[in-house]
């Protein structure tokens, strides 16, 4: 007598589809969740209908960061152009980048009319910029000690004179939970820093691609910028969340 496997969900693009999926229905409350899943078991929940909020709705450090955009602005992982839209609608002029086609499908269907499919690597040369947004704690695309140069260094290629970044994260060390605790201690046995996570993303039966995703102190943020010609020019606190401006030397 055989067993029988166990079903797995299918690996594909869990993130791009539950956007896409929320704004075809209308964008009903309590109905579609972006489902966060970490390697040590640990999973979180979000109502999508957040990534669709407009600057009314927006938490005080959004609204903060949303006041610090300048010139030709690039969107890094737009997601459903939570942030491009409004950005767009009050005249200003932003690209959004993101990896999924599925949420530049809804930006666009959103009305916002550039994007770019890829990451910051596959820009062209002649692509330039006077912000960079890693908004909604996107400063975790920075996802480790060894990657976070790497990314720092492609957006000072792509920056005009005075260029800025403004993003928010999270502090792990403030965190709640003893469940958090030992998952960052664990990190720091393993030589990855504390809130380096590996996560992924699940909708119905869909999964993403495990990544990692930093969250990182500000003390720690400014040790990754060291030598990168990025320097912390403002920093604000909500709780274990901040937002910051980071300027290119």
């Amino acid at each position: 007598m055989t067993t029988a496997q166990p079903l797995t969900p299918r690996t594909a693009d869990a993130w791009g589809q539950l956007l896409l999926d929320c704004h075809t229905a209308g964008l009903p409350r309590d109905a579609y969740f972006e489902i966060c899943e970490r390697d040590d078991g640990y999973i979180s929940g979000y109502d999508a209908v957040g990534f669709f909020s407009g600057p009314d709705a927006w938490p005080a450090l959004d609204r903060w960061a949303f006041t610090r955009f300048r010139g030709r602005v690039l969107d890094i992982g737009v997601g459903a152009g939570r942030f491009a839209v409004p950005f767009q609608d009050r005249g200003g002029e932003i690209v959004g980048l993101d990896v999924s086609a599925d949420a530049l499908d809804v930006c666009r269907r959103r009305g916002l009319t550039e994007t770019f499919l890829g990451t910051v690597d596959d820009l062209p040369e002649s692509a330039r910029f006077d912000t960079f947004l890693l908004l909604g704690r996107n400063l975790g695309l920075l996802e480790s000690r060894e990657r976070a140069p790497r990314l720092l260094g492609a957006l000072a290629r792509l920056a005009r004179p005075g260029a800025r970044i403004v993003g928010t994260g999270m502090d792990p060390y403030l965190l709640d939970g003893a469940q958090h605790a030992e998952y960052l201690a664990a990190n720091r046995l393993r030589g990855r820093m504390s809130g380096q996570m590996r996560l992924r993303l699940r909708h119905r039966l869909l999964v993403t691609d495990w990544f990692d995703y930093l969250f990182a102190s500000l003390p720690e943020l400014e040790a990754l910028t060291e030598g990168t010609g990025w320097q912390l020019a403002e920093a604000e606190r909500h709780g274990p969340d901040y937002g910051v401006v980071l300027t290119l030397a």
